[in-house]
């Protein structure tokens, strides 16, 4: 149980460019793929397809794709980056602007260098996608459905870990109508399907050591039997 724990508190996110001369083997990505295939789903309708791209001419293409900030985007992410770590301690929430490949970076460049270089550079670009024709029952607006893709996301997270691999969700792929049309062209992807999340996997070029990583404590978020009561038994 300890091992799980410790699997749990370790996980991270790997924002930092990957080892383009070490591929995830087959073997690797299906556990990876496994460990979705057991993912918890609502009324276990298992509502995803995975689009696993190893070739690295079709990941180059994805890579290429042209993205667009979406407005806002800026002053939104900004919340959650801490200049200082005393500033991250104090908040116990966002990242640390100094991390590998931070948020920041993207915002420096309006041509997503350093993300399409980051996409380029893995070793299995996962694409996550749903069928929004269909949707959990007695669930508006698929609120389990969605929740199902989560757990989906975190198995396969914990699975890549264990291997030693890394992983990125790769939040700055926006999803204006123009980039999923060509994402879709690109993979042969049908058109009414939608896209959950996109993920980059590989071996890092470097891992920081001990880099501040902070949780609000349970005291600070659970409630006894009642709200505001933060005090347990």
């Amino acid at each position: 149980m300890e091992d799980l724990l410790t699997l749990i508190k370790t996980r991270q996110s790997s924002r930092g460019l990957f080892d383009t001369n070490r591929s995830i083997s087959k073997a690797e990505l299906n556990k990876i793929l496994e460990a979705a295939r057991w993912a918890p789903t609502a009324h276990n309708m298992q509502n995803f397809e995975i689009i696993a791209v190893d070739d690295p001419q079709i990941i180059e293409t994805i890579a290429n794709i042209e993205l667009t900030m979406p407005k806002g985007a800026n002053e939104e992410g900004s919340d959650y980056v801490s200049a200082s770590e005393e500033e991250l301690q104090r908040k116990k929430t966002g990242i640390l602007n100094s991390l590998p490949g931070s948020i920041t970076e993207h915002f420096k460049n309006p041509v997503f260098e350093y993300l399409r270089k980051s996409i380029t550079a893995s070793s299995v670009f996962l694409i996550v996608m749903y069928d929004p024709r269909k949707r959990a029952p007695r669930s508006e607006g698929d609120l389990l459905g969605k929740i199902s893709l989560g757990c989906v996301m975190e198995n396969m997270w914990l699975m890549a870990h264990a291997l030693g691999i890394a992983m990125q969700i790769v939040t700055a792929v926006d999803y204006s109508d123009e980039y999923e049309r060509q994402l879709k062209e690109t993979l042969g992807i049908p058109a009414y399907f939608m896209r959950a999340y996109s993920c980059r996997l590989g071996y890092p070029v470097a891992t920081k050591e001990n880099y501040l990583r902070v949780r609000r404590d349970p005291e600070d978020f659970t409630h006894y039997n009642h709200w505001n009561n933060f005090k347990g038994v």
